[in-house]
């Protein structure tokens, strides 16, 4: 993934390109994937860092829905347990299946767990992760150690997925760049070009790095910017309704003492009637989500004190030794990409999940809600409906079975770098010639050679595009990130030619940012 070679060839070459979709979060990424690999010729520009927003910011699961089960909403678990088997098959070495305990208070709990969670089993059909199953309050206590025993009288076990967000990012834009596609960060889209019959012909673009803008022709551009999807379709016809309702979800990282065992725990009644995880993941505990409705989207929504006071609270009922503010090692906030219902008042956990897509009469075709979960299959739909509009020949996706790159089996998940796959020999090799073997936190287990890497091979062009998403440091521990920052930059600088006052500002910032992930 070399920017300079693909932004070059952009500004070359002056073909129409088949699909130019718009934003690199989860959703523009799958149809980037789902499209290159039917043959398209695909532009995908972002105007930030790939899965900048919300989709770096999720809660790492890949599941089908406990609670849209809860709400009746079958078609929408049924496809995302089909699609969470297909994620974990095709990219073993950074998806991975989890246990989840349930405890339950009572009888009723158990039963009503239990026959659910079968059900929920049974809808995955093939691709089942393992059977749910009740256990008994002294087994549950046995594997959930920190569990208030005068809280719970069993426990039910029941399966999801569990994966790495912006490393999916990352490794599906190294598949279709693969197959052809042109991916680029820092490119924002300022502007649509449409024919005098007022049909969509290419896009504005404005490379942030260079300064520069030019124009792209396109046969179908894709609004796939997630929270920001009114803002493209105000470009498109001023005045346009909204379509999206944003939603907040803060999430806390604790130390893995406050979670020992390997379960991960869900509370599916919190006082407000969410549902409160408690998972695993990077040698930490990561407890979330919250859901806050929100006016103003942005690119760096910040936890609001009175969703981190729920989290630490509603967790602290449940454990015997209760998180406080000094334990949090990082907090962050994501936006949920809602689609918009027309009347008011209602509860975010309420608003569709299942993802939607619009044609505009100019043509341009806006695709809203959705998770990560189902991103191949949002990916999909898009691309079918794309052919449809055109009368283009239906060409079947390619991409249920395709191996993400990094495709690895039998990962040894205790290995620092097992995140990378098939890549680790490259980055060890890389680390050995050079001496790029330096230890950059040993705490997080970082080495120099990832930062070489990571400029190289997967775009990243700030000292937060390393240590936010390329390695997920800002997230795992935001103070230890911060000390990391400065060695980071001189790297970063060597390899991209940048001057000592370029390193200067790139910490300064990158200080700035992660102020707001430590309490």
């Amino acid at each position: 993934m070399n920017r300079k070679a693909m932004i070059d060839r952009l500004k070359e070459e002056s073909k129409t390109y088949d699909f130019i979709v718009i934003g690199g979060g989860a959703t523009g990424i799958g149809i980037a994937l789902e499209a290159s690999a039917r043959g398209y010729s695909v532009v995908l520009l972002e105007k930030s860092d790939f899965t900048k927003s919300t989709s770096s910011k999720a809660t790492k699961l890949v599941h089908g829905g406990v609670r849209y089960l809860a709400q009746g909403d079958i078609g929408l678990v049924r496809e995302a347990v089909v699609e969470r088997g297909l994620m974990l098959k095709n990219a073993p070495h950074i998806t991975k299946s989890q246990s989840f305990i349930i405890p339950t208070h009572g009888l009723y709990d158990e039963i009503l767990y239990t026959v659910g969670l079968t059900f929920y089993d049974l809808l995955a059909g093939k691709l089942s992760l393992g059977r749910s199953r009740r256990i008994s309050k002294s087994k549950t206590l046995k594997r959930i150690s920190l569990i208030n025993p005068d809280k719970i009288s069993a426990g039910v076990v029941y399966y999801d997925g569990q994966f790495d967000d912006s490393r999916m990012a990352i490794n599906t834009l190294q598949s279709a760049v693969e197959m052809g596609a042109i991916v680029l960060n820092y490119c924002a889209v300022d502007g649509l070009v449409k024919d005098n019959d007022g049909n969509l012909t290419g896009v504005k673009v404005h490379d942030e790095e260079e300064d520069v803008s030019f124009e792209i022709k396109g046969k179908q551009v894709v609004n796939a910017t997630g929270v920001f999807a009114d803002d493209v379709l105000q470009m498109d016809s001023p005045g346009a309704e909204k379509t999206i309702a944003p939603s907040q979800g803060v999430h806390l990282i604790l130390d893995k003492s406050f979670l020992p065992g390997d379960d991960a725990i869900t509370i599916p009644k919190t006082d407000d009637g969410r549902v409160l995880f408690l998972v695993p993941w990077h040698n930490k505990v990561i407890v979330g989500t919250t859901d806050t409705p929100i006016e103003k989207e942005s690119l760096e929504p910040v936890a609001l004190e009175e969703e981190i006071g729920f989290i630490l609270s509603t967790a602290s009922r449940y454990l015997t030794k209760a998180p406080k503010r000094s334990d949090v090692l990082s907090v962050f906030a994501g936006l949920r990409p809602l689609a918009a219902t027309n009347g008011k008042g209602n509860k975010t956990k309420e608003i569709s999940r299942s993802h939607k897509i619009y044609t505009s009469k100019s043509g341009l075709l806006t695709i809203v809600g959705g998770k990560w979960t189902t991103f191949r299959r949002m990916g999909q739909d898009l691309v079918d409906k794309a052919e449809k509009n055109h009368e283009w020949k239906h060409i079947p996706t390619k991409t249920r079975h395709l191996k993400i790159h990094g495709y690895k089996e039998n990962v040894n998940f205790d290995n620092p770098l097992y995140f990378y796959g098939s890549d680790e020999d490259a980055i060890v090799d890389l680390a050995k010639v050079n001496g790029w073997n330096k230890s950059l936190s040993t705490s997080l287990g970082v080495i120099e050679a990832q930062v070489v890497w990571a400029v190289r091979n997967e775009m990243a062009r700030t000292v937060e595009d390393f240590l936010a998403r390329r390695t997920r440091c800002q997230l795992l521990d935001a103070k230890e990130s911060i000390k990391m920052a400065p060695e980071v930059a001189k790297i970063m600088a060597k390899e991209l030619g940048k001057d000592a006052d370029w390193q200067t500002k790139q910490v300064a910032d990158y200080i700035e940012v992660t102020s707001n992930y430590i309490l």
